[in-house]
């Protein structure tokens, strides 16, 4: 029969650690306290360690520090493929982007432009009036 594998979580795993880099207790008598695997103390020690050196893990982050940024990471890349998903949407057949011609934008703002500056006049007579 083999032996059941246990899942710990980020928190059982930095208490732990904690123990070991911290308070100075060895990898064996934190794992016999704890029921944990010696081999699984000393690779959550050694990501410790680097996480405290300003590493950021492969696996799952232990420290709050960490997790912040593997969160921050990974909803980047989700944005980043969203906008390339955007731009793809943006091209027509023909492979041409639909982007309004400069001339057309530049009239367009200068309406923009035209209309705020009646506006603000309209609202200073209506002042003085």
């Amino acid at each position: 029969m083999s032996r059941q594998r246990n899942s710990f979580s980020p928190e059982f795993k930095l208490d732990a650690t904690r123990l070991v880099v911290d308070q100075g207790y060895s990898t064996s008598e934190t794992a016999r306290s704890l029921d944990a695997g010696t081999t699984g103390i000393r690779r959550w020690v050694k990501q410790l360690v680097a996480e405290r050196g300003g590493e950021t893990p492969t696996s799952k982050a232990l420290t709050p520090e960490q997790q912040r940024i593997q969160e921050l990471e990974a909803r980047i890349n989700r944005l980043e493929r969203e906008k390339e998903i955007l731009k793809k949407a943006t091209v027509d057949s023909t492979g041409r982007c639909n982007i309004m011609k400069l001339n057309h934008y530049r009239d367009f703002q200068d309406a923009v432009s035209f209309k705020n500056k009646r506006s603000n006049y309209t609202a200073k007579a209506g002042a003085v009036g």
